[in-house]
């Protein structure tokens, strides 16, 4: 017998207002789970006698699980009923944000931020169910919706974390954490729109054709490039950011650092003109426009320790490029295999992510050294690249 939630879907537009709505904010309180962390770095590391850069590590670690997460988990929304996988992993995650609060040591710390990403990845089981559902024609805006709730989701994780982390404690955010998946299982649970399995494969099977499609599809190969490279670029500044404001000349505390998140609202605003964008001029120039404007940001960025508008209107740049190369990467990946968008998307975000862990790592040292010149260095050169590779796809025709 059908419960009165499964009675709802079936009766509900499965694209109305509300529920692109609704599905946005749930993919907004999953990927904030990834990036509590980021303004608490300094307090976190600071509670077990550990140096910046081994606070920094923290970032990666959560990045480097959300990869892995993304490898292991999201090929199942071709394969099983993607609610019962959303609200599994949700469960998981929750247990994993209650070892980050009560972790007794470093190592058990970084333990538990890995099963945080792992278990973090259901936005990227959400997004292409509901893109599946759209006509080509508005596959881009409804992207563009559903990536405004991933830069609410940055906007809300930095800024509540900086806020009560400040005030509470690093511990007690996670605490808070726990209660920010439960309503995430609410919204899930009432209006995530069944979407039938696209696939008989075996798990097995399912991990194996990622592999072919990799290299089936050209398009797919240069979208995980330059989603690395310009994903690596965004890591950089926000993993090190709460560890450069903390020394001169800033001397902010985690509550100023979080505030930073404020800036996400370009992206907030931008997003669903980007996807137009992409649906009228197409996703190459929206592409080239993302690369530049990172490279832009990092340029700006080159000052940022000697005045702090140089680094808002970098982090702002940086903001709308790098999600500019999102919706562009994702709107044209998911028009290339409809029975694969899960494994489509497994494969893009997981080097998207990888990108992320690589661009918090080089840069967690490099600042350490060179402080916001060394920042500003590895943002310019992950900047560099993207914009090289997004022009060789143009010639190419890859994209």
């Amino acid at each position: 017998m059908s419960s009165f939630a499964d009675r709802k879907d079936q009766a509900a537009d499965p694209l109305s207002p509300a529920t692109i709505f609704l599905m946005a904010t749930a993919c907004a309180f999953a990927v904030a789970t990834l990036y509590y962390n980021q303004p608490l770095l300094p307090e976190m590391g600071a509670s077990f006698g550990r140096s910046g850069s081994d606070a920094g590590f923290l970032a990666t670690a959560t990045q480097l699980g959300y990869a892995g997460g993304l490898v292991l988990f999201v090929p199942l929304g071709d394969r099983i009923d993607r609610k019962r996988l959303i609200l599994t992993l949700l469960a998981f995650n929750m247990v994993s944000l209650l070892a980050v609060t009560f972790a007794p040591t470093f190592s058990a710390l970084i333990a538990a931020s890995v099963a945080v990403g792992l278990t973090a990845v259901t936005a990227q089981i959400i997004i292409p169910a509901i893109s599946g559902l759209a006509a080509p024609d508005v596959r881009g805006r409804v992207v563009g919706s559903l990536l405004s709730g991933l830069s609410a989701g940055l906007l809300f994780a930095r800024t509540l974390s900086g806020v009560v982390g400040g005030h509470a404690g690093w511990r007690t955010m996670f605490l808070v954490a726990v209660g920010i998946d439960a309503v995430l299982m609410v919204i899930v649970v009432l209006r995530l729109p069944r979407t039938p399995p696209s696939t008989t494969l075996s798990y097995r099977s399912l991990l194996s054709s990622l592999g072919g499609l990799i290299l089936r599809e050209p398009v797919l190969r240069v979208a995980c490039l330059t989603g690395f490279l310009m994903f690596a670029a965004f890591s950089a500044l926000w993993g090190s950011l709460a560890a450069l404001l903390a020394e001169e000349p800033y001397h902010f505390g985690p509550d100023m650092a979080g505030a930073f998140g404020f800036v996400g609202i370009a992206g907030l605003l931008a997003s669903p003109w980007i996807g137009r964008a992409v649906d009228r001029l197409g996703n190459r120039l929206v592409l080239r426009f993302g690369a530049l404007t990172v490279l832009a940001a990092f340029l700006l960025a080159i000052e940022a320790g000697a005045h702090i508008g140089f680094l808002i209107a970098a982090m702002i740049l940086l903001d709308i490029g790098n999600r500019a190369g999102l919706v562009a990467n994702q709107s044209r990946i998911y028009a290339l295999a409809g029975e694969a968008r899960s494994r489509l998307n497994t494969v893009f975000m997981t080097s998207y992510f990888l990108g992320g862990a690589t661009g918090a790592g080089v840069a967690a040292h490099l600042t350490q050294r060179f402080g916001w010149h060394g920042l500003a260095a590895t943002g310019i050169v992950f900047a560099l690249c993207a914009s090289m590779a997004a022009l060789a796809a143009k010639r190419s025709r890859c994209l």
